[in-house]
């Protein structure tokens, strides 16, 4: 009996020790790590390389991409990854199953989701929007050409659901709105007819009307306007047009980092990223007669006016 006391006395303060140790690493390692899982139809090299992005900023969490072909059905998988689509082709796997893991929708536009999902967004998927806000796009608008007041909208059937909210984003702002059906891209009647009624041109993130086909008539119609067309994409003011709001692979991945610090639960069901750029084009710039715009600035601006109440 002695002895055991002996031996308890003696053992302890190396329990003690123990404990206070497995306290430490407690408190200096992280919390918990998340599996992360991106999947699309091919891994092509900017996936590699967005996929490499996310790993290296988020070193505590399990990283990994796996092409479709490699997955099982999406109730098979963990029920704790979070996954996230970076195609149009995984989301419509992820859809065949109700029971998948929470989910993240990279890039999708408003008209893609509405195509596929119309207005219902599942349980357990968040949609991050690729097109720019309407909102942005218009305070865009006012800061770069403060005399318009007339926008010109083109929309087709897929679109002409935007065109509501355009007009409640608008009408508080004191711009018009002047929509325009263009059901048929090889008739440029309408697209001269809303020149005539315009003051800019807004352009919606829809491809049925702006895509390389209809580009050149469009870009060189608002030349010959001398009507300055904002929109829809980065890649349109690569093209021609004069200015536009876009996020890049760093601003998706700050809306990612900040995501997955979140339980999935408290997902939103569709979110904008909050960081993004203006892309302007100096050149058309100066053909319409007007001051270059300030990227930088005018960012800056339009990311302090979105933080105002």
């Amino acid at each position: 009996m002695g002895a055991q006391s002996r031996m308890t006395h003696v053992c302890t303060p190396r329990s003690w020790q123990r404990a206070l140790l497995l306290l430490c690493l407690l408190f200096t390692a992280p919390t918990w790590s998340a599996e992360i899982l991106l999947t699309a139809a091919e891994g092509s090299a900017g996936v590699q390389a967005f996929t490499e992005a996310l790993a290296k900023e988020r070193p505590d969490d399990h990283v990994t991409f796996a092409p479709l072909k490699d997955l099982p059905a999406p109730s098979h998988l963990p029920s704790g990854t979070r996954l996230i689509l970076l195609d149009l082709a995984s989301l419509d796997w992820r859809l065949q199953d109700t029971q998948g893991p929470p989910t993240l929708v990279l890039r999708i536009s408003r008209l893609q989701a509405r195509q596929r999902l119309g207005s219902h967004v599942p349980a357990r998927i968040s949609l991050l929007w690729s097109d720019p806000p309407l909102a942005r796009q218009l305070h865009l608008i006012a800061s770069i050409l403060p005399q318009a007041r007339r926008i010109g909208v083109l929309y087709a059937a897929d679109s002409e659901f935007l065109l509501r909210e355009l007009i409640e984003y608008a009408t508080p702002m004191g711009l018009e709105v002047v929509p325009q059906l263009w059901d048929n891209t090889n008739d440029s009647r309408p697209l001269q007819n809303l020149f005539k009624s315009s003051d800019v041109l807004l352009g919606l993130d829809d491809p049925q009307l702006y895509n390389p086909k209809t580009a050149k008539n469009l870009l060189l119609s608002s030349y010959a306007r001398q009507l300055p067309l904002v929109g829809p994409n980065a890649g349109f003011v690569r093209a021609g047009s004069l200015a536009s709001t876009y996020s890049d692979q760093s601003d998706w991945l700050a809306v990612l980092d900040r995501l997955l610090d979140q339980p999935p639960a408290t997902w939103p069901r569709t979110l904008y990223p909050e960081h993004f750029k203006v892309a302007g084009n100096p050149q058309v710039a100066r053909s319409l007669g007007l001051e270059e715009v300030d990227e930088a600035h005018i960012a800056a601006r339009l990311a302090e006016g979105e933080k105002r109440p």
